[in-house]
């Protein structure tokens, strides 16, 4: 269910029974030659849409603007300063936490908001916030390794793809039809946490805006499996979160 799509009556209900609330966290950066530029918010919601039909959750709006600076070479790409992203997402947590839920389980959808959710969540300690990421799940990053390999990637990654494809349906593969050069594991150690360098730089060693990824892999009916993965993934997370919370 979403929060903003109910009413106050019914939200005081669910207050009234201790629930918790899922956020989903994305990002408007752009995703290659055939990635949507909304592609980590529409994936992060979509997720925490469909967990919370399993475990029937409430899902708060998204939040989507949040820390891309390495794409701001790219058209399209808003990134929000980490210090203000920490600063509304904490802000953001607090009002619900005041509005009585029980909890906050963000579904996250975009590496570079890892730091500044954690960092948010100390902040209003000791309430609890929780932070998962839609491809962490088990199911998921195995389904992930079977249908891609090395070629997920760090960026533009198929299996994202995949996602707003079964959503949105497809968009031509253009350039990305070519495979993207591959990375090395030191590579990906190095650059966890989109940990990329400055955008004129990024874009000149990624001009496609790919990094390391085969977006062109990714099918809808890939995207269905894996978003049903990570969905139950996610509510089996929120609902020990939630037991947690009791």
């Amino acid at each position: 269910m979403q929060l903003a799509h109910m009413t106050w009556q019914q939200v005081e209900a669910r207050l009234c029974e201790g629930a918790a609330v899922m956020v989903p966290v994305g990002s408007t950066e752009q995703h290659g030659p055939m990635g949507r530029i909304g592609t980590d918010t529409i994936c992060a919601e979509a997720v925490a849409l469909q967990a919370a039909e399993l475990c029937g959750a409430i899902v708060a709006p998204a939040l989507a603007y949040t820390p891309a600076p390495f794409n701001t070479a790219f058209p399209g790409t808003v990134s929000m300063p980490a210090d203000l992203f920490q600063a509304h997402a904490a802000a953001v947590f607090k009002g619900l936490l005041a509005q009585g839920f029980a909890g906050v389980f963000v579904v996250n959808g975009h590496g570079a908001n890892v730091a500044p959710l954690r960092r948010a969540a100390e902040d209003l300690a000791p309430s609890r916030i929780g932070i998962r990421s839609w491809w962490e799940p088990e199911e998921v990053n195995a389904l992930r390794k079977e249908l891609y390999g090395d070629w997920e990637g760090m960026h533009g990654t198929p299996s994202e793809v995949a996602i707003t494809q079964a959503l949105l349906g497809e968009l031509p593969a253009g350039d990305a039809a070519d495979p993207p050069q591959k990375l090395s594991a030191e590579f990906i150690k190095a650059h966890a946490g989109d940990k990329h360098g400055p955008p004129e730089e990024h874009r000149a060693e990624f001009p496609d805006g790919r990094v390391g990824s085969h977006s062109a892999l990714a099918a809808p009916e890939d995207g269905g499996r894996l978003l049903a993965a990570a969905a139950r993934g996610i509510c089996e997370d929120f609902l020990a979160f939630s037991e947690d919370e009791a």
